[in-house]
């Protein structure tokens, strides 16, 4: 009896989480005074916490998300993923 390898095309491949590395990092450098780049990764405490950050410090806090984006857009996507998607890591 012959034993047959399963087609890679007829394999079911375990489904990948969405890395939203790119759409954070864009977000991150054009509003990221508003949090809105910490909103779409699901942080939502910080995503506050930034806009309080903004409007306290009268926009020069708007700074934290602009170098949050290009810490994002810098990482490799791997790295990326495992930071702030599976480790949560909330701030830089």
């Amino acid at each position: 009896m012959e034993t047959t390898k399963p087609e890679s095309w007829n394999t079911p491949s375990e489904p990948k989480a969405e890395n939203k590395k790119v759409v954070a990092g864009i977000l991150g450098i054009l509003l990221g005074g508003f949090g809105i780049h910490k909103f779409i990764l699901g942080y939502t405490q910080e995503g506050i916490i930034q806009i309080v950050i903004t409007l306290v410090t009268c926009g020069i806090g708007s700074m934290i998300g602009f170098v949050e984006g290009i810490i994002y857009l810098t990482k490799s996507d791997e790295e990326f993923y495992q930071t702030y998607q599976v480790g949560k890591k909330g701030w830089f």
